[in-house]
């Protein structure tokens, strides 16, 4: 479903970075990092925590929808 949405991704963008597909990557090992990379430390990177200690599948979940939504 990811690979979905990185398609559609890069259909409307025509433009994906190197730091795009470094994200993604990392999204998947370490979800809170990838979303640090995205946003910061805003209540986004708090919340991706929050996940990822709650279960590792929601926070990979949400950090891909949070990079994905750039």
């Amino acid at each position: 479903m990811s690979i979905l949405k990185l398609q559609c991704s890069i259909e409307l963008n025509n433009e994906v970075t190197l730091m795009d597909i470094l994200r993604l990557i990392l999204a998947i090992f370490l979800p809170p990092l990838g979303v640090f990379l995205q946003v910061g430390l805003k209540p986004q990177f708090w919340l991706n925590v929050l996940l990822t200690l709650l279960g590792y599948v929601p926070g990979i979940i949400h950090a891909v929808w949070i990079i994905l939504k750039r």
